[in-house]
């Protein structure tokens, strides 16, 4: 909205042209999402706090995280809102991929309310039905892939591109839509899964997402995309400024959510939040990297489903707790050093993500 206002008004003030500038409007983007977050932040807290939204903790989980019952949670409410209210106001939103990605985030976002909403509700951390969440995932992700599939206009917006290597981009057709499906979905309960102890999750996806605005630029620059040998997507550079605000509202969040926890993220944040990184990975057609930056992400799912798996066929298991964070714990890690560790491999595979760009 304020880009057309600074459109208009760079008719007769010439500074105001500066707004047109893809990349001032990410870092204007990044700003005032997070003065945003740091500012509204205590209210959102307080107000939580009254309304009694309090944690429900696991009981079979870690002695050490039943202090934490009754902390203030569906924080990521206040991560969404700034989101969604920057990107409004510095993305163009004539741009169809902005929409899409909004929509995805703040449809993912209600799931996960609901979820929270019904854990605070019947005091337990059952949440919404696994099978009727698991049905308004899908509805959301088979809907944006399905989206994404019939708006595509070249043929690199729905062919897999394998990093390292210059020119392989495998036609998908229609199995565009079962990828796409999967890299929604997946990465939205993987962020969820890795949400467990005070700012795990939200750093790395400030990580990750930073990586995907900068790929979001190259890959809508067609000057930057044949440099570096990555296809051209029309029009996906405008992610840079969703990218922005997402790495503002983090950054804002963590600042209350860093150990010990002032507030919690809840499903309504982190669904949201990993949907929103599956959805700009499949538009700028960098899914693998994503696999690979949020590595952290895909070794906590690997470690339930292994943990499940093996339980189920031979009635034992491989780690003390799943997901992982929850394994180091038991073995005596505190909870800031597994946090911060877990911090330092993620930016090491986003590094490694990052240099596919060159490596071709």
């Amino acid at each position: 909205m304020l880009l057309w206002l600074t459109d208009y008004l760079s008719e007769f003030i010439r500074a105001f042209s500066v707004f047109q500038y893809l990349t001032f409007r990410t870092m204007v983007s990044v700003m005032t999402a997070l003065f945003t977050s740091l500012l509204i932040g205590p209210y959102v807290i307080a107000k939580l706090t009254d309304l009694q939204m309090g944690q429900t903790v696991r009981e079979d989980g870690p002695q050490s995280h039943l202090s934490k019952a009754g902390t203030p949670t569906m924080g990521g409410a206040l991560i969404l809102i700034v989101i969604l209210v920057t990107t409004l106001l510095w993305g163009d939103l004539t741009s169809r991929h902005i929409w899409v990605v909004l929509s995805v985030t703040a449809a993912f976002g209600v799931i996960g309310w609901a979820d929270d909403y019904l854990k605070i509700a019947r005091k337990n951390s059952a949440g919404l039905v696994a099978r009727w969440k698991y049905f308004w995932q899908s509805l959301v992700g088979l809907s944006a892939a399905v989206f994404l599939f019939s708006a595509a206009e070249l043929p690199a917006e729905t062919a897999l591109i394998v990093p390292f290597f210059k020119e392989v981009a495998i036609p998908l057709g229609t199995g565009f839509v079962l990828l796409s499906y999967l890299m929604i979905v997946g990465m939205s309960n993987a962020v969820n899964l890795t949400d467990g102890l005070d700012g795990l999750a939200i750093l790395p996806t400030v990580m990750v997402g930073a990586a995907l605005g900068l790929i979001a630029y190259v890959a809508g620059n067609t000057e930057f995309s044949a440099y570096l040998q990555i296809p051209y997507i029309p029009g996906a550079g405008e992610l840079a400024v969703f990218c922005g605000a997402l790495i503002g509202a983090g950054l804002g969040f963590l600042w209350f959510n860093t150990y010990p926890a002032q507030i919690f993220m809840g499903d309504v944040g982190a669904l949201a939040l990993g949907a929103a990184l599956g959805v700009v990975a499949i538009i700028v057609r960098h899914e693998i990297v994503l696999l690979i930056m949020g590595g952290l992400f895909v070794l906590e799912t690997a470690s339930v489903i292994i943990q499940v798996a093996s339980f189920s066929l031979t009635g034992k298991r491989i780690f003390r707790m799943a997901p992982i964070h929850h394994h180091f714990e038991l073995k005596g890690w505190p909870e800031p050093k597994v946090i911060v560790r877990f911090w330092i491999v993620t930016l090491v595979l986003v590094t490694i993500g990052l240099s596919t760009l060159k490596l071709r």
